[in-house]
């Protein structure tokens, strides 16, 4: 008789997985030696036997493996005089990769000097703006992105939402922080898009939760206020705040009438800022009650700004949405314009459709950072896996947002409260101008709002550059960023 009894069902237990290599970068002509920690450590929750039958035994239940790589200077006396700033990117869904190897990290992509990628193959080169000769830095991968997955037993799609996510990361960033002996380092945050949603999150989590107070919040192409950027019927609000970054667009692709092409840029937005919150608002808050020949003067002004023509601004209502825009405005060339970035092009198989097939902005960098990440990681980090390193997964349409039901995102009063509980927490926020995923004007928008109080307003901070989203990829505008970022750090300390 053949034994039929089935082995228990056993999970595999996950382990932390480490690597730890040395290396030295220069930066503005000093040597810094420094070591780079790379690998998964695993996030535990608490976890109590509530009867006989119940599997989960007292102690700790893994709940995901979180990958980071940590850049430590080396022959740091005391590591409470060092800052420490933990990095993510936004999507949600995306990895940390962007400003690991566009901006912060001691090495970068290669690409041009306006920040488009070169043919293949690509290259890394040593970065002469990274931000390790002021502070250490920890790049965070959110589950489900980079090598970050689920525990065994445990569903990803659970890590897919607002408050998880700010959990999670915030609880590894609470776990780095003792395990490293870094509580009393100054510490900062850095985000950039959705990654600033969750930097703002994270500033009221991580007080409430553990205890953990920031010196300094970096935001990178900010957007703390949902509403600032969805075109739904009734919200007026991002045809407004977008308008200057159409009108900077258009002016970039010599598309604007010949007195304001002639002018610089900053010149330019000054006058569209003043239309967009006076003439133009208070066109669209009138509805169908506007006088038509206040309509007409509306269209032809929005027409001047934008390079679009007042017949096609009038059939969109005086209200142009952004995938329009980015579709219509060099429609007679047959090329859409980016949304990440507006200044790259990109061509469409049906140039009269309404929406681009792709962002030729995206496009233009993905296959380089995709490439340069995956040669580095297991070349001169010497981790390995065979999982792939997932740079930006779908997660965008899936992602919950159940707490903010019948409401619009926002977590402006987030990080509103988490300032005044800590007058000493500084923001310090980047926005590119040809940005069309958060434009600038919407961020101004949204902290003009944020309601501090008069005190703490000088808190906050902004530096304004001529690129886009990741601004850093363009060559100019990434030594501008590093010198805000440093001195932002500098300060806060």
């Amino acid at each position: 008789m053949s034994d039929t009894t089935q082995p228990p069902d056993t999970k595999p237990t996950p382990q932390d997985n480490l690597v730890t290599t040395h290396h030295t970068v220069t930066i503005d002509g000093q040597t810094i030696a420094y070591t780079v920690t790379t690998g998964a450590i695993v996030l535990k929750e608490e976890a109590e036997k509530k009867g006989e039958d119940e599997g989960a035994s007292d102690g700790e239940k893994p709940k995901a493996s979180i990958f980071f790589v940590a850049y430590t200077k080396d022959d740091v006396e005391d590591p409470a005089s060092r800052p420490l700033t933990f990095s993510f990117n936004g999507g949600p869904g995306s990895s940390s990769v962007w400003l690991h190897m566009g901006v912060l990290g001691p090495r970068r992509v290669l690409l041009d000097d306006d920040g488009f990628a070169l043919k293949p193959p690509y290259r890394l080169v040593d970065n002469e703006a990274s931000l390790l000769d002021v502070t250490d830095l920890v790049f965070i991968d959110p589950v489900s992105t980079g090598y970050s997955r689920p525990a065994p037993g445990e569903k990803a799609k659970d890590f897919h939402g607002f408050t998880k996510d700010v959990e999670s990361v915030g609880d590894f960033i609470r776990l780095y922080t003792s395990r490293y002996r870094r509580w009393l380092s100054p510490k900062f945050l850095i985000g950039e898009s959705y990654g600033t949603t969750r930097a703002s999150g994270l500033s009221g989590y991580l007080q409430q939760r553990h205890g953990l107070w920031l010196n300094g919040i970096m935001l990178v192409s900010s957007i703390l206020d949902f509403q600032t950027a969805r075109f739904n019927p009734g919200n007026d609000l991002p045809y407004i705040l977008f308008l200057p970054t159409y009108a900077a667009t258009a002016w970039y692709h010599r598309r604007l009438p010949a007195e304001l092409q002639a002018l610089p840029l900053a010149e330019l937005l000054a006058q569209v800022e003043r239309f967009a919150l006076g003439d133009y608002a208070l066109a669209l808050l009138q509805g169908a009650a506007l006088p038509a020949g206040q309509r007409a003067a509306i269209a032809r002004q929005l027409a001047r700004f934008t390079g679009l023509t007042e017949d096609y601004v009038e059939r969109t209502d005086l209200r142009i949405e952004i995938f329009r825009f980015v579709k219509e405005l060099l429609r007679g060339q047959r090329r859409t314009v980016g949304r990440l970035d507006s200044r790259y092009t990109g061509i469409d198989r049906d140039a009269a459709g309404e929406q681009f097939e792709f962002d030729p902005s995206y496009a233009a960098i993905q296959g380089a950072y995709t490439a340069c990440f995956n040669d580095y990681v297991r070349g001169d980090l010497q981790f390995e896996s065979d999982l792939p390193y997932e740079i930006l997964k779908g997660l965008y349409q899936s992602w919950s947002y159940k707490e903010f039901e019948n409401q619009y995102v926002s977590v402006a009063e987030t990080l509103r409260q988490a300032i005044s509980m800590n007058p000493h927490l500084r923001v310090h926020v980047a926005n590119g101008y040809y940005d069309l995923a958060t434009p600038y004007f919407a961020t101004a928008y949204t902290f003009n709002h944020l309601g501090l109080d008069p005190s703490l307003r000088d808190n906050v901070a902004m530096s304004f550059y001529e690129a886009g989203h990741m601004m850093y990829v363009h060559l100019p505008s990434l030594h501008q960023l590093k010198a805000e970022l440093a001195a932002f750090v500098q300060s806060a300390t």
